[in-house]
């Protein structure tokens, strides 16, 4: 038997090797995350009983079973370090891997919260210098989602010589937690929290982000919602499996805004591909909450697997309106009237650069549209949204 050139053999050596074995798995966060997170809701008062709770109410509510996977513990779990330096819970969450293990087996994943810098936004234990301590802490423990939230670092950005130097710290910080969650072999979603700073959706990818965060905090109030999804105009082609551009949590059901005003706001983050993290608390719903949050039709907007992310493509006054393609060739189409008042507009499909007649299905009221052409006059109420699913 002839014998293969040697460089022939190194080549099929470095192919198979463990590295590249590991960067041809499927990529992890394929479809945005979907999930719980305890911040908007809780803040600091999040504790082990809450979480089961959360965990125990996804399950039983239908979120599950609807796509929602991630229970997320934000900031103030975090205890002290032992002099060897490794992290500990506080006596709010006495036992983390028990948690993790309780999560787990009801088909969820557990998430924590750290920061690189030396305290997190709540004034508790950061991870910098300890890093891959962390990491492996959070593999040993069963975590599944890493929030990695820059607060903390900003002391030491504030002291560097220049804005260049202090940028190049930030990548390096996340870059540095993205090797030592990597080197734990445990895949974890890696989600920066840094609120848009330096244009973060130009590079986030390139430190290992499979999200980051495009704006500051989201409140329970139009006003916010408004002004941080609609900002997310024009973010559309850096966003993709695996790297999602990501507007902060949801506030459904948190009681600051109308019914037709949540509608807006998950209907937005669905064009989006935004993450669906809901910021609620999961055991107390109303139907109302739960028939927005629950909407299959427009979680599988949310989820559609080409991954494209949708955009505006008119506006008038206030009344917006976005599209987003899917992958069976249909379309997404939100029309968004901002005012406090009734509005009326038309949708014209040759602006959409769509020919011809088409069949559209509103996914809000789940019923299909007489057909469109070439245009639909549309009367939207106050704050509201009329989100259809357009087909030829």
């Amino acid at each position: 038997m002839n014998k293969l050139p040697l460089f022939i053999c190194s080549l099929l050596l470095v192919a198979i090797s463990p590295a590249n074995l590991h960067s041809q798995t499927p990529t992890l966060g394929a479809t945005p995350p979907m999930g719980w997170n305890s911040w908007n809701h809780f803040k600091r008062t999040t504790n082990d009983a809450i979480v089961r709770a959360q965990a125990d109410a996804m399950v039983a509510s239908g979120m599950r079973d609807a796509g929602y996977t991630y229970i997320n513990i934000d900031d103030a779990w975090e205890g002290e370090r032992d002099s060897n330096g490794e992290i500990h819970t506080n006596s709010k969450f006495p036992d983390m891997k028990a948690l993790a293990d309780y999560v787990h087996s009801k088909g969820l994943k557990l998430g924590l919260y750290s920061s690189p810098g030396l305290k997190t936004c709540a004034g508790f234990e950061g991870s910098l210098g300890h890093e891959q301590q962390d990491a492996n802490t959070y593999a040993k423990w069963g975590i599944d989602y890493l929030k990695y939230d820059l607060c903390g670092l900003r002391v030491q950005m504030k002291a560097a010589k220049s804005d260049d130097v202090a940028f190049k710290m930030m990548k390096d910080a996340y870059i540095k937690m993205r090797d030592a969650l990597r080197a734990t072999g445990r895949p974890i979603f890696y989600s920066l929290c840094q609120y848009g700073h330096n244009q973060v959706w130009q590079w986030g990818e390139s430190v290992g982000g499979n999200a980051w965060r495009t704006t500051g905090d989201i409140n329970d109030n139009f006003k916010s919602m408004v002004l941080i999804g609609f900002h997310q105009a024009g973010l559309s082609k850096y966003a993709g499996p695996g790297h999602w551009n990501d507007p902060d949590m949801l506030e459904i059901g948190n009681g600051g805004m109308t019914t037709s005003e949540y509608q807006i706001h998950m209907s937005l983050w669905a064009i989006l591909a935004a993450p669906l993290l809901a910021g609620n608390d999961l055991s107390k719903m109303t139907q109302e909450t739960k028939d927005i949050l629950l909407n299959k039709e427009v979680i599988a907007i949310d989820q559609d697997s080409l991954g494209k992310q949708g955009d505006r493509v008119w506006s008038e006054g206030s009344i917006e309106i976005w599209s987003r393609n899917l992958a069976d060739g249909s379309k997404a189409l939100g029309v968004f009237n901002l005012a406090d008042t009734k509005a009326v507009t038309s949708i014209h499909l040759k602006d959409l650069g769509i020919t011809g007649t088409v069949k559209a299905r509103d996914l809000w009221l789940h019923k299909n549209v007489d057909a469109i052409d070439p245009s639909y006059k549309a009367t939207l109420a106050p704050h509201s949204v009329l989100l259809l699913r357009i087909s030829q």
